[in-house]
């Protein structure tokens, strides 16, 4: 299967990721401002997908960041060796003060009708400072690499960190690697980082290195200015207007043979409906759908992106491909933190009808 795109059969990195990397506060169900203590996950939208496909499916992966020598970097990095992945880093000495810093995300998980709430503490983050000529693109890919991988949130940081998206872009693309980005519309970063028209702006560039593009409807929308769609979605699983946009993007960006996204439908905040849809070199996919019982929902789609990477990369049939990304995003928000606790066997047997039976 080529799914339209020049995929690799081998090389040194399955999957390289470029963006920043953070550590998340989580009180649990409670909120905040009542809060005593807290569990530490180490997350970034783009580290999440090279963690995932090296700790469930085996597959060996890299991310590139920033890293900061104080005790919250060395637990970060700690993380990153956890999961099975490559750290290449820059680094930057702290001054015991005012930084720079591994950026704080604070997110509890909320309960029942009482959403999760997010927020952020990016103050002088390293992972902004990064810039093209930072990297040594050259020493990373030399030994081969099949897929190249950020995220709109690293790229709404700073003016420098979209600069070094597409220098990593054109560097994996020289080295015939598939390059991939996940919209990740943040509309609180970009808010502070130049706004609307500069997201616009900045997300236009980028894609137009991109082969395969994870978003959703608002995604598309806010993240590329594609119009809103022409079929009205009868429920948040109606497919039919995330496809009516294909066209608009596909007519900018006519190199992308590739975008999906997962499909949610929120009842509360432990109640979901989980689907996915991808389309693929003009034909168009849907996963299953399920009703999910959410620990944490935070990274089940960076979970999706990782099972639906896995399926391409490995040659799976489109069908399996996303029922993949489905199972293993599913899956994900079943545990605590970011990143997955789940076993490629244990995707597989979601993916294909298994239940929540005991395994005895």
């Amino acid at each position: 299967m080529n799914y339209g795109l020049n995929i690799r059969p081998e090389g040194a990195w399955d999957l390289v990721s470029v963006g920043a990397l953070v550590h998340r506060l989580d009180p649990g169900i409670i909120p905040f401002r009542k809060a005593h203590e807290v569990q530490i996950h180490v997350s970034g939208g783009e580290f999440n997908v090279s963690a995932n496909l090296a700790d469930c499916f085996g597959m060996n992966t890299a991310v590139v960041s920033a890293m900061v020598d104080y005790p919250i970097g060395d637990l970060v990095a700690e993380r990153v060796r956890a999961m099975g992945v490559k750290g290449f880093y820059k680094r930057f000495k702290h001054d015991g003060v005012l930084g720079p810093n591994i950026a704080g995300v604070y997110s509890d998980r909320g309960q029942g009708m009482r959403a999760p709430v997010v927020f952020y503490n990016r103050s002088n983050e390293a992972a902004g400072l990064l810039k093209p000529g930072d990297v040594d693109w050259d020493a990373i890919f030399g030994q081969g690499v099949r897929w190249f991988h950020s995220g709109g949130i690293f790229a709404a940081l700073s003016k420098s960190t979209p600069e070094l998206i597409i220098e990593g872009m054109k560097a994996a693309k020289a080295a015939g690697a598939v390059v991939s980005l996940d919209l990740n519309y943040r509309e609180k970063l970009w808010n502070i980082s130049g706004g609307h028209e500069r997201a616009l702006e900045v997300l236009g560039r980028i894609l137009e290195n991109v082969d395969v593009l994870v978003g959703n409807e608002e995604d598309l929308q806010k993240g590329l200015g594609i119009p809103g769609p022409e079929v009205a979605a009868k429920s948040k699983l109606d497919s039919s207007a995330f496809f009516s946009m294909i066209d608009h993007v596909i007519a900018r960006h006519p190199q992308i043979k590739v975008v999906a996204t997962t499909l949610r439908e929120v009842h509360s905040t432990n109640r979901h409906s989980w689907g996915a849809v991808a389309w693929i070199d003009g034909k168009t996919y849907m996963s299953p759908t399920c009703e999910l019982d959410v620990l944490d929902r935070v990274g089940g789609g960076d979970g999706f992106a990782a099972g639906f990477f896995y399926g391409l990369l490995t040659g799976e049939s489109p069908e399996e491909a996303i029922k993949l990304g489905w199972a293993h995003g599913a899956l994900l928000t079943t545990f605590p933190g970011d990143t997955t606790m789940a076993s490629v066997a244990e995707v597989r047997n979601l993916a294909q009808g298994g239940s929540a039976r005991i395994q005895r």
